[in-house]
């Protein structure tokens, strides 16, 4: 809604977007510093506590920024909020799962996001219909009240990140020699694999609208409100699928979850790249939704969970700041290359295309993925990292 709320009050389109920009790369900056921190050993709760004080400080400011100033003052809060959730809640996850596979969490905790960006939508839809587009601020506000609340009463599950955080199986053979490999390179693939699924989701919502009420080559330009209906069942149908499609991909491997995953966005892609050539098309946009709707559903939970198994317990904050950083790059990037390729193409039949074909090549890199880091630590290894860090301070 930010960009609506600001148009309306005459901002320029740079002024917005600069505004939006700078709050992703402040993001990308905290993230890596809020992993960093986990990874020393601060509490996962600490940082979700400072998220909603820094998002309830944005939104009262948004709520009356009438001036550039203020709204890039908000815009930077609200970005260091999002750097610092995101690693420590998905950090947290494992870490509440006990001895049950944090698969099963993850799928649990992407069904309640899932269910959370719909109400959300529908709120702002209704504030949109009123009139009253800054009520979203309001509710955001209030939402980071009952997260701070809840936080206290019921802080989040804490524990050592030597402990077993995946619960999937014993220590694999060979592990004492994977560790003397750079701990980044194992999770590579998965990185990798993430850009390209996040970057189609943004282009779901950057892209697609644009594609279809301009129209393809031959199949017509819907209306804004036919497009937004469509963008609106297939957030129906995450919410449906998320849940059934998450806790059974938690009891099979992350390899097989993501090759599902990315056969069903390039399925997906694939219609609504074809939709272009027919005057019937739109039947094919409303055939690619379910398996772009399954395919989110796959790929939430199974790449949070493959970043855990690949890699070492010690580092696991860090690298959830560098898988969240994914979402980050292709929230900027993804809507600049596709709003560039629609404007050069003057339909979308090409961008669904090389998206399309971009999942089916990283199909071989799944080759590489394995249960690496599913040992519970040793009270050396605990005892070993609590007196290097005292050592330290």
């Amino acid at each position: 809604m930010t960009p609506l709320i600001f148009h309306a009050i005459d901002f320029s389109a740079r002024e917005v977007g600069s505004g939006l920009a700078v709050s992703a790369l402040i993001g990308t900056v905290v993230r890596l510093l809020s992993g960093a921190l986990l990874d020393r050993g601060v509490r996962c709760s600490w940082p979700v506590r400072g998220t909603t004080l820094l998002a309830i400080a944005a939104d009262l400011i948004l709520l009356q920024a009438d001036n550039y100033n203020s709204y890039l003052l908000g815009q930077l809060l609200l970005g260091c909020a999002a750097g610092l959730y995101w690693p420590a809640i998905e950090l947290a996850v494992p870490l509440s799962c006990g001895s049950l596979p944090s698969g099963r969490g993850y799928a649990l905790v992407r069904s309640a996001d899932a269910l959370g960006i719909g109400i959300g939508t529908l709120i702002g839809t209704a504030a949109a219909t009123l009139g009253m587009l800054r009520t979203v601020y309001r509710v955001e506000a209030v939402c980071m009240g009952a997260v701070l609340v809840l936080i206290s009463l019921v802080p989040l599950q804490e524990g050592p990140p030597y402990r077993n955080l995946s619960g999937n199986s014993p220590e694999p053979v060979g592990q004492r020699q994977m560790s003397q490999l750079p701990w980044l390179l194992p999770l590579m693939p998965v990185l990798l694999i993430s850009v390209v699924a996040t970057g189609i989701l943004a282009l779901q919502q950057s892209a697609l609208p644009l594609d279809l009420v301009r129209g393809g080559l031959v199949r017509p330009a819907l209306s804004e409100s036919h497009s937004s209906a469509l963008i609106a069942l297939q957030l129906t149908l995450l919410v449906s699928l998320q849940w059934p499609v998450g806790r059974w991909l938690a009891e099979r491997s992350v390899a097989f979850g993501l090759g599902l995953s990315l056969a069903g966005f390039s399925l997906g892609c694939s219609l609504i790249a074809l939709s272009s050539l027919f005057e019937n098309g739109t039947i094919l946009v409303l055939a690619a939704l379910l398996p772009m709707a399954f395919a989110q559903a796959a790929f939430l939970p199974t790449a949070t969970e493959a970043v855990i198994e690949e890699t070492p317990p010690e580092h696991r904050g860090l690298a959830m700041a560098l898988f969240s950083q994914c979402f980050a790059i292709s929230a900027i990037v993804a809507p600049l290359a596709g709003g560039a390729l629609l404007d050069l193409q003057n339909n979308g039949l090409l961008l669904w295309l090389l998206m399309g074909g971009t999942c089916l090549v990283m199909l071989p890199t799944l080759c590489s993925l394995k249960l690496r880091y599913g040992a519970t630590a040793t009270a050396q290894g605990i005892l070993r990292r609590n007196t290097n860090n005292a050592l330290k301070l």
